[in-house]
């Protein structure tokens, strides 16, 4: 006899819309959605709520955004929903006291093959260090980050021009269908966890900084590529461009890498009639789109109608 499951779904960005929406449609039965408090955006500063506010407000689900997750009144709210599952889609680090409450547990899902890609933003990483392929997983959810029992998961190959947002998309889609999957599992009582391998050479996936998203064109070419495709379309690889008497902090969207030999100097522009090239180790990035500040992002055919560059102009 299949268990009747009384569902909360915590989440809060784009990625956690697709599956929130493929549990609606699939009809089970959500007691309420947990996501972010609204939070001041764009330049008039108003108040906007996340994605999945969105998406559950349109469907008239019960919503709660805590500030504090420990909070006695939050605590005291989501015992009253007598929820006993709840679903986790790219939220944040949940204290024991929630994870812990409902009877069938919390299991969360992982936009990578776990134990690999561990942390905040394994999508980009993936595409950043070049892998061919990556995945989804479910998992219950522990007292540590990402590193509790597997439920199930999926791979999916990553395609030689890939960016963050192409794969964003395949992996929404494919964890939507994974989480219907461990839905289904759980309600059958078929779910066998299996505990995290223990993996010395573990792949992280940090936060991205602004520290950690600025491109360093002494690397090579490849690296480059797979850099600038793994932070676009968001949040962008960006490098400053040093002209005239400027120091511009510049945003890469897409660019391509051509094998050469040269002797140039990391960061030196080779300025062609509808063609900007940065060197790096060996060869060239050739610059599709990019977004100087305070313009809108534009293709160097467009840039160079309008843009003059010095001399001695580079990129660092």
């Amino acid at each position: 006899m299949s268990k009747d499951l009384r569902i909360i779904f915590m989440g809060t960005p784009d990625f956690a819309v697709g599956v929130l929406q493929q549990i609606v449609d699939s009809g089970k039965n959500i007691v309420g959605v947990i996501t972010a408090p609204d939070r001041p955006a764009g330049r008039g500063r108003k108040l906007m709520a996340s994605a999945v506010k969105e998406y559950a407000l349109s469907q008239n689900l019960k919503i709660l955004q805590p500030t504090n997750l420990k909070d006695e009144t939050f605590l005291k709210e989501l015992k009253g929903l007598n929820a006993n599952l709840q679903v986790v889609v790219a939220f944040r680090m949940l204290p024991k006291v929630v994870w812990q409450m409902p009877e069938y547990g919390t299991f969360n899902l992982h936009a990578s093959l776990l134990p690999q890609y561990r942390g905040a933003a394994p999508i980009n990483w993936a595409i950043i260090n070049n892998e061919e392929k990556t995945g989804v997983t479910t998992f219950f959810i522990d007292e540590k980050i990402d590193t509790g029992s597997i439920i199930a998961n999926k791979e999916v190959a990553i395609e030689s021009r890939e960016t963050v947002g192409s794969l964003h998309d395949k992996l929404m889609g494919i964890g939507s269908e994974l989480v219907i999957e461990t839905l289904s599992l759980i309600e059958n009582d078929a779910v066998n966890p299996i505990p995290q391998p223990q993996n010395d050479s573990l792949k992280e996936a940090p936060k991205l900084t602004p520290e950690n998203t600025r491109i360093d064109w002494s690397q090579p070419g490849a690296a480059i590529d797979a850099f600038i495709r793994g932070l676009s379309p968001y949040p962008v690889a960006w490098t400053i461009l040093e002209n005239k008497d400027e120091n511009l902090k510049t945003k890469i969207y897409s660019a391509q890498f051509e094998k050469d030999k040269h002797q140039l100097e990391p960061g030196s522009l080779q300025i062609l009639k509808k063609e900007l090239k940065v060197a790096c180790q060996d060869g060239y990035i050739n610059l599709k789109e990019i977004q100087l500040p305070g313009k809108r992002k534009m293709d160097i055919s467009s840039l160079l109608n309008g843009y003059t560059f010095d001399v001695d102009a580079k990129l660092s």
